[in-house]
């Protein structure tokens, strides 16, 4: 089903998309290398649902992006980084046959349409596409896109900890959590060249309640960063 509001829509992406795609990562990310039409090629190879564009009713321009796979969790580490998770950016590693972890490689959204509730709109598509697969959850790394203002004040975890708390707030982070995310631990090395995280992202999780048990939510409450 699709997920729209009154001024957008979310829908799977399509290979005449990637200009559109590539335009937008530019903006997003100047000074770091876009996603590649390879790349983009092969998301739409090896898991097309899992790719999506939010489009503007008005211009029917793409708006937002989010790129994601399918992981079997145990194949990883907590401090896998990013170009693991993502076999380099290709998604050749995605796994619908023994995974349960929809893996969050990329949301982005055109900085000119923020806060516009874009970003709500493509974690809504998402949650509804964990349903309609019956997986148990989302997992991502939320890159600590305010870390670099603070980083000579405290270390990650204590970062963390203040923006789950509320007393500050993280670009990425903060708006995870309004959308019932939880952290569950605090990695390295994640991003590699991203000046604002300077490497840092919080591994974060959302549990489809369709199909979780009391056992699936246990680790969330052993976590230091857990709050009800």
């Amino acid at each position: 089903m699709m997920v729209a509001s009154e001024r957008y829509f979310v829908r799977r992406s399509q290979i005449q998309d990637i200009p559109e795609i590539i335009e937008i990562c530019s903006a997003v990310y100047p000074e770091s290398p876009t996603w590649t039409p390879e790349q983009l090629t092969s998301h739409q190879r090896v898991f097309p649902d899992g790719q999506l564009v939010a489009v503007s009713n008005d211009s029917k321009k793409i708006v937002g992006v989010s790129s994601s796979l399918i992981v079997f969790w145990d194949d990883y580490e907590w401090d896998t980084p990013w170009r693991d998770f993502t076999d380099h950016g290709m998604f050749t590693n995605h796994n619908p046959t023994t995974g349960k972890t929809l893996y969050g490689a990329e949301i982005m959204v055109d900085p000119k349409c923020q806060r516009a509730g874009i970003g709500r709109l493509i974690y809504k598509a998402r949650e509804d596409l964990v349903r309609k697969l019956g997986l148990l959850r989302i997992r991502a790394g939320a890159r600590l896109r305010g870390y670099h203002a603070y980083a000579s004040k405290m270390t990650p975890d204590e970062y963390v900890l203040e923006v789950v708390k509320g007393k500050l707030n993280d670009p990425t982070l903060s708006f995870q959590l309004k959308r019932k995310f939880h952290v569950l631990r605090v990695v390295s090395n994640y991003l590699r060249h991203d000046p604002e995280s300077m490497g840092f992202a919080a591994v974060i999780e959302w549990i489809n309640p369709d199909v979780a048990t009391e056992a699936d939510y246990a680790h969330l409450r052993e976590s230091k960063f857990y709050r009800d």
